[in-house]
C-alpha cells in the first residue's frame, strides 16, 4: 500500500516532486522514492505491508532489443512502475511470469507488474485480482503514460491535464496534486450545487476546476503526441437462476474466501466492528481463519447518545472470541479534529462518519495495527438502503427516481434555492439542475430497476461518496484498509442475483442475512438497520462544542465573502435547529460547516470567488 505521483510530458523537478511527496507522507512513511526520465518522472510514499524487505519502487523492467524486431525498441528503454493498493493474486501471476522468462526480484506483490504489463500491455489489468491504482511509463517506443484503477475504485487517483502543453500530472491525493508548482487551485464554483445535492461530487469532477478523478474501471493512455485517452473497462454479468438458500450458500462462500485471503499479510491484521450486519460478518469469517482476532468498534464520550452500537459490537466480537476495543471520541474534540478530515479529504464529503472514521483509523493504527477489514459496500451490492427499496417498491406508472436522486442530498433542493445568493443562483442558472440530471440518467437505463440502481450505487455514488473517504481517512493514519465485499469474486457474484432474492418487503440484503444466519448474535440479525454515523442532530444542539464551532465557522462575515451563501437564511437553520433538532438542518448545518472549512484551507482569500466576479487564490498545499 502506497501514494503515488508523477508527471508526464513535462521536465522533471527534483524538488517539486519532494514537495507533492511530502504533502502524501502520512500515507506511505516507511519510503519515499522515486524515478525519472526525459520528459517524466514517477514518485512512491510506501506503507510496507507485503515483503517489507523488498518491493522497492518504482519497480523497473529493462528491456532488451528484440532482434529483427520491425520496430526496434529504445537503447535503455525500461518499463516503469508505481503503485498503491494490493494484488492479492500476486504469487500466482509471479510463478506465471516466472515460467514466461520473467526475474522477479521478490514476494512483494507489486514487483509483478512491470513483467506483466510487458506480457500484455494495457490489458495488463485484466489479470489483476485487487484494489490498485497504477501507474506506468512505458519508453520502449514512443513514451507512453498509462494510468489504471481497479474496478470499484477503492484507490482513487487525481490527475490534471494542460491541454496546451499536454503535460499531465497526478496523485493519489488532492492537496498532493496541489503541491505541483503547475497544478492551481481554483475553486469549480458548481461545486458548491453539486456537493449539497449529492454530498459528494460525482463522477470525474472534483471541487477544483480542471482537475479530474479516474473512474473506477478506467485505464488512461498518453503519449507525446496525444493527449489522454480514457478507456472504460466494462463487464455485465449473466443472471443466475439461483433458490434463496443456494444463493446465500454460494454468497458465503465466496466471502469466507476472500476474507481469509485479505487476511495475509507480513503485518499485524485487525477488523472494523461497527455492530451491524456487514462488518459483523466480515469479522466472524475472519476469526475462523485468524484465531485471537483483534476488532475496533467507536463510541462517543458523554450523553446516552442516539444510535450507539456498542453494545451489538460487544455482542459479535463475545461470540467469534475476538480481542475487542472500544475507541471513546470526545465530542469536545470535534473542533480540533474537523480540519484534520477536510485537509485529508482534499474536497467536501458530507457524511460525518468521516470524522468517526479518522479518529478510529488512528486508534487502530496506534493500536500496532496496519490493515483492517471493513464491511463497506454490502449495502450498495445487496440493496440495503432504505431509499432503493422505496424506489422498487414505486408502483410501475409513477416515476421513482425523482424521490430517489432527492434522498441523496446533503441540503434538499428547496432549501438548497432558498440558501444561495443571487449571483450564486444567477451562476447556475444555465446549468441543468443536478438532481433533473441524476434523474435523466437514471431514466435513459433501460432493463430491470435494481440492476439500473446497483450500477448507479456500486459505479458511481459508492467510489466518490464511500470508498474515496475510505481510502483518504485510513491513509491518513498509515492504515490499509481491505474491503471484502469490494472483492471482484463477490460484488460480480452480488450483480448476478435477481431482486427478490435481495429485497423483501421486509429488509432490503435478505441473501446476506440468510447468509449470515448460524454466524452472527440473533440480535444482529434482527435489530433494525441503521447507518454507521455520527449523531450528528443530537449533537448539534446549543451549548455543544459542535454546535458553538460550527456558528464561529459559518459567520456571516465569512459568507458574506464567498458570495454564494445568504447569511441570514444560514443563520436562520441555528435558529431551527436550536428550537427544533431534526435531521434535515443538522446535516444542513453540518454539509455548510465542511465546505467552509474547505474553503479556509485551500482558499483561505475567497472573498475573491467567480460569484463576486474575482479569482481564488492558490494556498500551498501540505
Amino acid at each position: 500500500m502506497c501514494r503515488i505521483h508523477g508527471q508526464f510530458n513535462t521536465p522533471a523537478r527534483p524538488h517539486e516532486l519532494t514537495a507533492v511527496s511530502a504533502a502524501q507522507h502520512h500515507g506511505g512513511p516507511d519510503a519515499q522514492t522515486q524515478a525519472a526520465g526525459p520528459g517524466w518522472a514517477l514518485g512512491s510514499n510506501r506503507l510496507a505491508v507485503m515483503d517489507p524487505a523488498g518491493g522497492a519502487q518504482p519497480y523497473r523492467l529493462a528491456v532488451m532489443d528484440p532482434a529483427g524486431g520491425a520496430q526496434p525498441y529504445r537503447l535503455g528503454a525500461h518499463i516503469t512502475v508505481v503503485f498503491n493498493g494490493e494484488i492479492y493474486n500476486h504469487d500466482a501471476l509471479r510463478a506465471r511470469l516466472r515460467a514466461r522468462g520473467h526475474h522477479i526480484p521478490d514476494r512483494c506483490d507489486g514487483s509483478v507488474l512491470p513483467a506483466l504489463y510487458a506480457e500484455y500491455g494495457t490489458a495488463f489489468t485484466d489479470h489483476l485480482d485487487g484494489m490498485y491504482a497504477i501507474a506506468v511509463v512505458d519508453t520502449r517506443r514512443e513514451p507512453t503514460l498509462v494510468l489504471a484503477v481497479d474496478d470499484m475504485g477503492m484507490k482513487p487517483l487525481y490527475y490534471q491535464h494542460d491541454p496546451h502543453t499536454g503535460r499531465i500530472s497526478f496523485a493519489s491525493e488532492l492537496p498532493a496534486l496541489l503541491a505541483f508548482d503547475t497544478v492551481a487551485a481554483r475553486v469549480w464554483e458548481p461545486g458548491l450545487d453539486e456537493y449539497l445535492a449529492t454530498k459528494t461530487p460525482f463522477g470525474e469532477q472534483t471541487m477544483f476546476d480542471g482537475v479530474r478523478v479516474l473512474p473506477p474501471a478506467s485505464t488512461l493512455i498518453a503519449t507525446r503526441g496525444t493527449g489522454p485517452r480514457l478507456i472504460h473497462r466494462t463487464a455485465e454479468p449473466r443472471p443466475a437462476d439461483l433458490a434463496l438458500p443456494e444463493a446465500a450458500a454460494g454468497l458465503l462462500d465466496r466471502l469466507r474466501h476472500e476474507v481469509h485471503r485479505l487476511l495475509r499479510a507480513d503485518v499485524p491484521v485487525a477488523a472494523v466492528v461497527s455492530g451491524g450486519l456487514d462488518s459483523s460478518l466480515v469479522a466472524a469469517l475472519a476469526a475462523e481463519a485468524h484465531p485471537g482476532l483483534h476488532t475496533f468498534t467507536i463510541g462517543y464520550k458523554g450523553d446516552n447518545w442516539p444510535g450507539d452500537e456498542r453494545h451489538f459490537a460487544r455482542q459479535v466480537a463475545r461470540r467469534i472470541g475476538a480481542h475487542h476495543h472500544e475507541v471513546e471520541l470526545d465530542p469536545a474534540a470535534f473542533p480540533d479534529l474537523l480540519p484534520d478530515v477536510v485537509r485529508h479529504l482534499g474536497q467536501p464529503n458530507a457524511d460525518p462518519i468521516t470524522l468517526s472514521s479518522l479518529a478510529l483509523f488512528r486508534e487502530i493504527r496506534d493500536a500496532g495495527f496496519t490493515v483492517a477489514l471493513t464491511g463497506d459496500a454490502a449495502d450498495e451490492l445487496f440493496a440495503g438502503y432504505d431509499r432503493v427499496r422505496q424506489a422498487l417498491a414505486t408502483p410501475p406508472d409513477r416515476p421513482w427516481a425523482p424521490a430517489y436522486t432527492d434522498a441523496l442530498a446533503a441540503v434538499p433542493r428547496a432549501l438548497r434555492e432558498e440558501l444561495y445568493t443571487a449571483d450564486y443562483r444567477a451562476l447556475l442558472h444555465d446549468r441543468e439542475p443536478v438532481t433533473d440530471r441524476l434523474t435523466r440518467h437514471l431514466a435513459t437505463h433501460d432493463g430491470e430497476r435494481l440492476a439500473t440502481l446497483t450500477r448507479f450505487e456500486t459505479g458511481i455514488r459508492l467510489p466518490a461518496y464511500h470508498l474515496r473517504r475510505v481510502d483518504h481517512m485510513s491513509m491518513a493514519a498509515a492504515l490499509e484498509v481491505r474491503l471484502p465485499y469490494c472483492q471482484s469474486a463477490v460484488h460480480h457474484y452480488a450483480r448476478t442475483l435477481p431482486a427478490h432474492l435481495k429485497v423483501t418487503p421486509q429488509r432490503g440484503k435478505d441473501v446476506l442475512y440468510t447468509a449470515a444466519d448460524g454466524h452472527l448474535p440473533r440480535s444482529v440479525l434482527t435489530r433494525p438497520k441503521q447507518p454507521f454515523t455520527l449523531p450528528v442532530t443530537a449533537m448539534l444542539r446549543p451549548g455543544t462544542p459542535l454546535f458553538t464551532h460550527a456558528r464561529d465557522i459559518l459567520a456571516p462575515g465569512r459568507l458574506r465573502q464567498g458570495g454564494r451563501l445568504e447569511p441570514a437564511r444560514v443563520q436562520r437553520l441555528f435558529t431551527e435547529q436550536a428550537q427544533r433538532p431534526c435531521d434535515r438542518s443538522a446535516l444542513a448545518i453540518w454539509a455548510l460547516l465542511v465546505h467552509q472549512l474547505w474553503l479556509d484551507r485551500f482558499f483561505p482569500a475567497d472573498g475573491a470567488s467567480a460569484a463576486t466576479g474575482g479569482r481564488a487564490d492558490r494556498e500551498p498545499a501540505g
